[in-house]
């Protein structure tokens, strides 16, 4: 077992730390929606100049400069828009850097993968910890020409970073792109342009405790009023005192509608975000705020009547529900989805599939084991040369999205989710678990054993069943198989039960009940014979 990457503990996850819900603006009329533009792209000016403006300071920003900028826009607008565009522009900045870092991250291993295949000779085979040369001389050639491609592109994004300069586009880089291809795209220029501006609007704002509704620049009452504050060039559109303009339409959540009538009314700060759908023709409002952390139990509490290990796939989840000692109980249970379609069906699919199995998990009481997956740094061809459809598979799994998912829909069922390494649960569940869970009348799945070794690693179990057992021969010096059950547990050392009928094919029923207690079988040397010991009579003569 040398030389195998050593798995880290499983954690139990922490609770979501905000809560989003969204609704649609009814009713609009055309008025409405002209202002609702108007608006969005003024401020959608203002912020593209200050992310400009904050891009171009780099790395010497402060907060002198932050302030400078703010007060620049709270001319055009107001303090409070002015607030929002500059925390918003601070944020994608930070974004960009995190991603910037993991673009840099991606180029090394690349890099430092490319060059150590090019160090071995042709045709040279890989190991399991590293892998061999390239398969022919023109395979080589062309990695040798890849390599000097990486390096540049390291070596600019590098100077880049030194030097605090970023790549962002408000709007989206993809739909910047689609621009060139809109024949792939199905769509005409207009319909795009309609989308590029929807995209590039701002309208947005922070909410404020202690202010009327928690949120004085887009204002939604308890009976579900909408009005904003309008931006100093545009308050000849107000329809109402003080520079707002009110909205025709009504609004009411569905989803969390209690939660967030209790926080308006008592003036706690919600954000609010407005924006189009151009290809619905709707307008959406999206309502925000911070909640305290969830408090979670201890690994041990999630541990007590056992768990559910949940395997992550491309198109489906692996459950099974394990008890406390590891065993597997009852059948297991797929939850399948499908991740075609636009992007809010397959959002729509990961949800069934996880309340399905949420559901499940809170029918028994029990916590859910799912693996700490992390695709960041193993999609490059670099790692998984030729294997194409491996690179497509996890490039499509939806692992930050489910996880996301899935740690806010336990949080409101009072379900405990527990992370566990990744490492070698799929290998090692097929090969420990997948054949003797296998029947007649149940084809176990290699992502059925592995959801199988994902709970026993939560559990705090080793993957295997138990260890080999000790040589005949050295039996009394190998001792007995170490993984068995604990001390602790009752009846470890008791008698086996006495069950009516067959229990194997060299017992008979009813046989067997002592078989673990030693002093009651009629071995030599045990006290446990029941007949006083005496010497056979010696055999009559003939």
């Amino acid at each position: 077992m040398g030389g195998l990457r050593e798995a880290a503990a499983p954690f139990v996850v922490p609770g979501p730390s905000g809560v989003a819900i969204r609704t649609r603006l009814k009713g609009l009329t055309a008025g409405d929606e002209k202002v609702l533009r108007l608006v969005g792209d003024l401020l959608g000016s203002l912020a593209s100049r200050d992310l400009k403006a904050r891009c171009a300071a780099g790395l010497d920003h402060d907060r002198e400069r932050w302030a400078e900028r703010k007060r620049t826009l709270t001319q055009e607008s107001s303090s409070r828009w002015a607030g929002s565009i500059t925390k918003a522009t601070h944020d994608q900045w930070a974004l960009a850097r995190r991603g910037q870092l993991a673009h840099i991250q991606s180029l090394q291993a690349g890099v430092e993968t490319i060059e150590h295949r090019l160090s071995l000779p042709v045709g040279e085979k890989g190991t399991k910890k590293a892998p061999g040369g390239y398969r022919s001389k023109q395979e080589w050639f062309a990695k040798s020409r890849r390599l000097h491609l990486l390096e540049d592109r390291l070596q600019a994004v590098r100077a880049d970073r030194e030097a605090g300069v970023v790549h962002v586009v408000r709007g989206g880089k993809r739909l910047l792109n689609t621009r060139h291809h809109l024949d792939a795209a199905q769509l005409t220029e207009p319909q795009w342009r309609k989308r590029w501006q929807a995209g590039r609007r701002f309208l947005k704002a922070d909410g404020e405790s202690g202010k009327r509704y928690g949120n004085e620049t887009i204002r939604v009452t308890d009976d579900g009023e909408v009005s904003l504050k309008l931006p100093a060039p545009l308050t000849h559109l107000a329809n109402a005192p003080h520079g707002r303009y009110v909205l025709t339409a009504r609004v009411a959540f569905a989803h969390r509608g209690e939660q967030w009538h209790d926080r308006v009314t008592a003036h706690r700060a919600v954000a609010y975000r407005i924006h189009e759908d151009t290809g619905r023709g709707r307008w959406y409002l999206t309502a925000s705020w911070t909640i305290p952390p969830v408090q979670t139990v201890p690994l041990s509490a999630a541990r007590t009547n056992g768990l559910i290990g949940v395997d992550t796939n491309a198109d489906h989840l692996a459950a099974w529900r394990l008890d406390r000692h590891g065993n597997p109980v009852g059948e297991p249970l797929r939850f399948d989805y499908s991740l075609t379609g636009p992007a809010q069906h397959r959002d729509a699919q990961v949800r069934h599939a996880l309340i399905r199995l949420l559901h499940w998990a809170k029918h028994h009481g029990l916590a859910v084991a799912i693996e700490d997956l992390d695709f960041q740094a193993e999609k490059t061809r670099e790692k998984h040369g030729r294997r194409k459809r491996f690179r497509k598979l996890i490039s499509g799994m939806p692992t930050s999205r489910l996880r996301a998912r899935l740690v806010s829909m336990a949080a409101e069922l009072g379900i405990t989710i527990v992370a566990v390494d990744p490492a070698y649960t799929s290998k090692w569940g097929a090969q420990h678990w997948q054949k003797p869970l296998t029947t007649n009348t149940r084809k176990t799945t290699r992502h059925d054993a592995a959801a199988v070794a994902i709970g026993r690693r939560a559990l705090g179990h080793p993957i295997r069943r138990r260890t080999a057992p000790p040589p005949h021969d050295r039996s009394d010096r190998a001792g007995h198989r170490t993984v068995q059950a604990r001390p602790s547990i009752p009846g470890r050392e008791g008698n086996r039960p006495r069950i009516p009928g067959p229990r194997t094919r060299s017992v008979r029923a009813g046989r067997g009940e002592n078989a673990v207690d030693q002093n009651a079988q009629h071995r030599s040397g045990r006290s446990a014979e029941h007949e006083s010991w005496r010497q056979d009579s010696p055999p009559l003569s003939p």
